[in-house]
């Protein structure tokens, strides 16, 4: 068995992406906040509650991993819809508001899994409806038209319409340019299996796999043409 190093035990992984990229991931959760901000103040007025906090986390997926599989449009709408129906429905059914908040997210996402939109996100959201104080209770069930609704059609549109200028990060990720096909791709069958294999949910896309197995297999040529000369 390989030594793990004390990075890998902790999680810190291998992040090779540019400085230009972190800068615009920043600059692109910059504008969504601000953008959902200032539109549900204008639509909602002053005294509304303008944004959930789950949108923050939202944000760095959508920014900084756009081409995430929780990062997509059906997780970041159902996943957050879902869960904010389930979080009001236990605030208003269960007494308790510790219990409330557990089965809340607890049940959140066991639904997200099988609904296959699970985001993270998701799960603050449905805490947010049984935490959030007497402002989300007097809400009701229209806590998931607004701020939950509202707020995620603006970041959505943000992430559209922001990322569309970087032909490299457009989102959703199936309108991301530059598809590599270098070698023949690995199929699909065989991309399920092995996550069958794995059984805990990856963070990666089928296109993004291939991209980096066929990327990968290239440098090794590459490199293997180098030292043969």
């Amino acid at each position: 068995m390989a030594k793990k190093s004390l990075s890998d035990l902790i999680g810190i992984e291998l992040n090779p992406s540019s400085h230009a990229e972190k800068l615009i991931s920043g600059l692109g959760g910059f504008i969504a906040i601000f953008m959902i901000i200032v539109i549900s103040y204008s639509v909602l007025g002053a005294d509304a509650y303008l944004i959930v906090a789950s949108m923050g986390a939202a944000t760095v997926l959508l920014f900084a991993i756009p081409h995430g599989p929780l990062s997509q449009p059906w997780p970041l709408f159902g996943g957050n819809l879902i869960s904010a129906l389930i979080g009001v429905t236990c605030a208003q059914l269960v007494p308790d508001t510790y219990i409330a908040a557990a089965l809340a997210v607890g049940i959140s996402v066991t639904a997200m899994h099988y609904l296959r939109c699970i985001h993270p996100p998701g799960g603050a959201t449905a805490l947010s409806a049984v935490i959030g104080g007497a402002a989300v209770e007097e809400l009701g069930y229209m806590y998931v038209i607004t701020p939950v609704l509202l707020n995620i059609a603006l970041i959505f549109a943000v992430a559209v319409s922001f990322n569309f200028l970087f032909k490299w990060r457009r989102y959703p990720a199936q309108l991301a340019a530059d598809k590599v096909t270098l070698s023949p791709k690995l199929t699909h069958e065989s991309i399920k299996h092995a996550l069958k294999q794995i059984d805990s949910f990856v963070d990666a896309s089928e296109d993004d796999l291939n991209r980096i197995y066929e990327l990968a297999l290239e440098f090794d040529k590459n490199h293997e043409k180098q030292f043969s000369k």
